[in-house]
């Protein structure tokens, strides 16, 4: 992987990411693809309607189903799901902590209960790299130690120390498994961890940046019940104490209004549900904010979901057939409404990018903030 900053603007960052199968401009959301596929749509959808250059896949689900050797069969996630951009797999831990009842973190991995069928398995620093190997993503994350927030200073200080154990044992077996051929081409994060302690991120950040063999960092266990502001807080203490040259992401965030606010702080990458999750439930983003398409005000509307935008829905289909298709049910929503919010996010941030090259970031948020009224 190669990586450059393009411009500055203040701590907000235009940076280029070159991976064995992709050019990626930052700032750069990354769709969630959580077993193989971004919800109701395809790889052509991906590659020839959205344009979209990295998306994210989910190790957990991936593991569980099909299973990670029936990806590598097929000559993994890029030949089973034929989108040949670049992949990122999370560690699986957020989904081992998030959708068991019976998930239990120890000195060496996390034991979990599958959702599926409820067989026990147990996720460890190297065997998480091993099913990263055999799907071949472009960015491995490695596993660390999440914590839901409010915690206490012991189970935050007990999370910082497992997850830098794990990120040293994951280097130190990725570097030896390069040595041997595997994963020559793939490349591995590490995850700061330690709430919204301002301290405590700092333990983190010090210690994993200091392992020089990782190509890029991420801040997680954010997103997870704190505060706006606290996150905010967090992200602007936190990047400074990042390494300048690599990547840095923002793990599982969030709204525009989140994005904005953290490419401003200095972040380059991010992912969320968000977009596909609210499209299906009827929310979909426009430059002025969000509107609600099963409401009865919009039965009769011929207008655009935006008529600022682009993309393929805006450009074919109206408010009141949107509205139709969601009231009936109809699978074709779901395509549609998708499209349009991705397209949104997508385009959010390569209008950031566009205002940090001129220098005129501020200038951007001023704008994006007054057509939304606030």
């Amino acid at each position: 992987m190669t990586f450059q900053i393009d411009n500055t603007d203040q701590n907000a960052r235009a940076c280029t990411i070159k991976t064995a199968h992709s050019t990626i401009q930052t700032p750069i959301f990354m769709p969630v693809g959580t077993v193989g596929s971004v919800k109701s749509l395809d790889a052509k959808d991906m590659i020839e309607i959205l344009g979209a250059e990295i998306i994210l896949g989910n190790t957990y689900h991936l593991y569980l189903r099909p299973g990670d050797k029936t990806i590598k069969h097929f000559g993994g996630l890029h030949g089973f799901t034929k989108y040949p951009k670049s992949f990122l797999t999370d560690s699986g831990g957020f989904q081992a902590f998030s959708l068991s009842s019976n998930s239990k973190p120890d000195l060496n991995g996390i034991k979990f209960k599958s959702h599926i069928d409820g067989s026990m398995h147990y996720f460890t620093p190297k065997s998480v790299l091993d099913i990263g190997y055999n799907l071949n993503s472009d960015i491995m994350m490695i596993l660390d130690d999440l914590v839901a927030l409010p915690a206490t200073r012991e189970r935050i200080e007990l999370s910082i120390q497992r997850t830098t154990a794990w990120a040293k044992e994951a280097i130190k077996y990725h570097v030896s498994q390069k040595e041997k051929g595997i994963g020559v081409h793939q490349n591995i994060f590490a995850i700061i961890q330690g709430g919204t302690d301002k301290e405590f991120r700092k333990i983190s950040a010090d210690e994993l940046c200091s392992l020089e063999d990782y190509d890029g960092y991420a801040i997680g266990g954010l997103s997870v019940g704190e505060s706006n502001n606290l996150m905010y807080d967090t992200v602007e203490f936190t990047t400074p104490l990042m390494p300048k040259d690599k990547p840095r992401y923002l793990m599982g965030v969030g709204t525009p209004e989140d994005l904005v606010e953290n490419v401003e702080r200095g972040v380059d990458m991010f992912d969320c549900v968000m977009p596909t999750r609210n499209a299906r439930n009827g929310t979909l983003f426009t430059s002025f904010g969000k509107i609600n398409i099963k409401s009865a005000r919009y039965k009769l509307d011929i207008e655009p979901i935006d008529k600022e935008c682009d993309c393929f829905t805006c450009k074919n289909y109206s408010r009141g057939y949107l509205n139709h298709l969601f009231r009936a049910r109809e699978l074709t929503y779901f395509r549609l409404a998708s499209l349009h919010n991705l397209h949104y996010y997508l385009n959010l941030m390569k209008q950031m990018r566009e205002a940090i090259l001129l220098n005129k970031f501020k200038e951007f948020k001023k704008e994006f903030y007054a057509k939304r009224g606030v």
